[in-house]
């Protein structure tokens, strides 16, 4: 009989001795993650190659602290390479719906704007004072003189002409009208009514030249004044240019370098020319008087809008971490006031997106949230393959709206992008997006677990005194780091590995502080994680006590003691949040005589998966190759989890559904004491499963409610020994001879420790069932002949 595994392969423990120190604070902080150089070499390499498409996908399940390495790492690289530009939009005065995009050094773009505020401030205060001089108001008196002199220089030609043809030019209130005189004397109506017709037609001819000559002269009127109101202008345009031209002169070779700036400037200058009313005096300015100036309408117009301004960073270049990666939020908006009841909008209404912020430096973005957000991952690839940043509404773009707004000129775009998510998400982006492999050509794979040497365990203590510093929390003794790494092994499932998922660890870390703290202890100890964990799988352990209670109750039938035959009991894993536990499930199998099909009872009801009725068809693959290899086999066969009312998935009940069928087939009953876990394969040889710590302690749990009686157990897969990390009660029991573990490597070592039968007697039970089923076939295959040929021979 094969014996049980004794405590050392049941549980491989952290040996405190061996560390140098006795609490945590003697460590110092690992400078570095555990475990992670590919990860980090692909970083490295990603963040360096500056070439198009070189961008990153950090990829890994989640804790790993993937958020915080990559943090880490792109600040501390950062520091060192130069802070790139920042952005202001102005306005363009010749195309409004454009406003122009400008760069400047740190620093530069809020100079920039001071230096606005200040020449706007300047010019309200020297276009007035300079148009109330005396200079001016004596220009303006000589052009308003000049006009006057011009029409009156007119009419009185006018009228010496009249005076000279015997006339004289009256004003009325109707206008000018011409009379004859005679003795100096306008004649009157009836005076020119006795005058002879020759005399009469002469005087009106001579009107009617004089009223032409007057209508020529009413008619340049207009003119005269226009040329003067032109001349008013021009001397307005030299006293703005005069008042304003020192100032900006002044800007011009404070940003004599920038070209931009000087194009603006002039257009700026030309602005404030063709709208120095808004410079004058008048009462519309003394309403807004106590309004700054920049936000009066008349000059939001010279305003600098700053989209991005690197001065609130210690230098370098930025890392930005978004959180909400929406389109809006990545590329940028336009927004808008509402104003009596309509939306307006101008460049000083331009906000940045993370791309602007990021531009020259990282941008860190979760994959999924991006995904999730409509249009974001098409806009992101946009400005990626087109390397600038082009701010347009999504109703722009889609044409779904058609009112007009602004368009902005687009930003060029250096950058790297890191996305951050699952290995699932990065292999389908991969796989169904081209433009992805292009965009993103390296991945850093974070890996989850690490190898539980010596060395490792001295590194992974540093780490947990790094988390701890980090937390604030308490300094742990040597023996409460031992628990926590004797728990990271756990975690990963394996005794010979280390799961570095920092998220699990912190929280245990945290917990067990706490209970120090409840404790009034200044350090904690290793009762304390156990405290921990113990309260932490407590708490997601309702459904699982429900289970058990059921089966305590009889409601679920499962059998601890006795034997049977073709009935077993398998062992299931549930994972409910961050707890997962095992469920014994009973399978139970019949065979009888049939054309050699094994019916798999949860596949044809549509409750097995595909992994678990291939297990079935493997175990009738072996069936076939060791007992009916020189004939067919004469069975039928049905295999079934009882009460089971959901869906059955997974290969691990494969070998005890073999068992099972081993067991009716060879009429030998299974210590229903035992219980198996573990995947066959067509050669009847066991394979390694998930959950096999959980399984054990499942099924012992089951076993110590309705007490240990000593004969108990659980067969593993031998594979699985490197597994075993055991609750520390399992592990008395199977050290006091009440509870045992097996690991068995093949059906035939199975079927001796369940049947408590050699594997040869087994073998001969399964192949003379097989053998007698065959000879029944055949019997009645002959009988059938004989019938058919009596029938045969009758009809004759």
């Amino acid at each position: 009989m094969k014996k049980p595994l004794d405590k050392s392969q049941l549980y491989t423990a952290c040996d405190s001795s061996r560390f140098d120190f006795e609490t945590t604070d003697q460590l110092k902080d690992l400078p570095e993650i555990i475990g992670q150089n590919r990860a980090m070499q692909a970083l490295h390499v990603g963040v360096n190659i500056q070439h198009d498409g070189y961008n990153l996908f950090v990829l890994g399940p989640p804790g790993l602290g993937k958020h915080a390495v990559v943090r880490e790492y792109l600040e501390s690289l950062s520091k060192s390479r130069e802070t790139p530009p920042d952005w202001v939009y102005v306005n363009n005065f010749e195309k409004p719906s454009e406003p122009i995009a400008i760069s400047l050094t740190s620093e530069h773009a809020l100079i920039f704007r001071d230096d606005m505020h200040q020449l706007v401030e300047d010019l309200c205060s020297a276009i007035p004072g300079a148009f109330e001089t005396d200079e001016y108001r004596l220009r303006l008196q000589e052009i308003d003189d000049e006009l006057k002199k011009t029409i009156e220089s007119a009419f009185g030609q006018l009228n010496e002409e009249a005076e000279a043809s015997h006339m004289r030019l009256l004003r009325t209130p109707h206008g000018f009208a011409f009379a004859p005189i005679r003795n100096n004397e306008v004649i009157k109506p009836k005076e020119f009514d006795e005058l002879p017709e020759q005399e009469k037609r002469q005087i009106e001819k001579t009107i009617h030249a004089l009223e032409e000559k007057l209508t020529g002269i009413l008619r340049m009127q207009p003119q005269w004044q226009r040329e003067a109101r032109n001349k008013v202008k021009e001397l307005n345009r030299e006293i703005v240019m005069f008042a304003s031209g020192h100032l900006i002169d002044e800007l011009k070779r404070k940003y004599q370098d920038h070209s931009v700036i000087q194009n603006y400037l002039e257009a700026v200058q030309q602005d404030v020319i063709q709208n120095l009313q808004n410079f004058r005096r008048d009462e519309d300015a003394q309403d807004h008087m106590n309004m700054p100036l920049m936000k009066m309408p008349a000059f939001r117009r010279y305003e600098v809008n700053i989209i991005v301004d690197h001065t609130q960073h210690d230098g370098g270049v930025p890392v930005v971490f978004t959180d909400l990666p929406n389109y809006a939020n990545l590329i940028g908006a336009v927004e808008h006031t509402v104003h009596m009841g309509a939306l307006q909008t101008d460049f000083t209404l331009i906000k940045a997106g993370a791309l602007h912020q990021a531009n020259g430096g990282y941008l860190v973005i979760d994959a999924l949230k991006l995904l999730t957000q409509p249009y974001a991952w098409e806009g992101l690839k946009r400005a990626l393959i087109s390397r600038e940043i082009k701010i347009q509404s999504l109703g722009q773009i889609y044409s779904l709206v058609n009112t007009v707004s602004l368009e902005p000129e687009p930003i060029p775009l250096t950058i790297k992008v890191v996305l951050i998510g699952d290995r699932m998400l990065y292999y389908l982006l991969h796989a169904y997006d081209t433009e992805f492999k292009q965009l993103f050509k390296i991945a850093a794979d974070f890996e989850e677990r690490v190898e539980r040497t010596s060395e490792n365990q001295r590194v992974y203590a540093r780490m947990i005194a790094g988390m701890l510093h980090r937390n604030n929390l308490r300094p742990f003794e040597c023996s409460a780091v031992a628990r926590i790494i004797e728990h990271g092994a756990r975690l990963a499932g394996d005794a010979e590995k280390l799961s570095i998922n920092v998220t699990a660890i912190s929280e245990v870390l945290c917990e067990a502080d706490y209970y120090a703290a409840e404790s009034s202890q200044s350090v904690v100890g290793r009762e304390h994680v156990q405290r921990a964990i113990d309260a932490k799988f407590y708490r997601g352990d309702r459904i699982r006590e429900q289970l058990h209670e059921a089966i305590n109750r009889g409601i679920l039938l499962i059998d601890t003691d006795g034997a049977k035959v073709g009935q077993i009991n398998g062992l299931a894993v549930m994972q409910l949040g961050d707890v997962s536990f095992a469920m014994p499930s009973r399978i139970t199998a019949t065979a009888r005589l049939g054309s050699g099909k094994v019916v798999d009872i949860e596949r044809e009801t549509k409750l097995g998966g595909a992994i678990h009725s291939k297990g079935v068809f493997i175990l009738s693959s072996f069936l076939a190759e060791r007992y009916a290899k020189d004939y067919p086999l004469s069975l039928s066969a049905s295999l079934v989890f009882e009460q089971s009312y959901g869906r059955i998935e997974g290969d691990s009940a494969s070998m005890a559904e073999l068992c099972s069928l081993l067991s009716a087939l060879s009429n030998l009953p299974i210590l229903q004491s035992m219980a198996i876990t573990g995947s066959v394969n067509q050669r009847g040889e066991s394979q390694a499963i998930g959950g096999v710590n959980e399984k054990i302690e499942g099924f012992f749990d089951i076993c110590r409610f309705r007490g240990l009686s000593g004969s108990q157990g659980v067969l593993i897969p031998a594979s699985n020994r490197m597994h075993l990390m055991l609750r520390a009660d399992v592990i008395e029991a199977c050290e006091a001879g009440q509870f045992a573990v097996y690991a068995y490597n093949t059906v035939d070592e199975a079927m001796e420790i369940l049947t408590g039968e050699t594997a040869e007697h087994v073998n001969s039970q399964v192949e003379a069932r097989l053998s007698h089923l065959e000879k029944i076939r055949q019997n009645l295959a002959k009988h059938d002949k004989d019938i058919s040929g009596d029938n045969g021979k009758g009809t004759d």
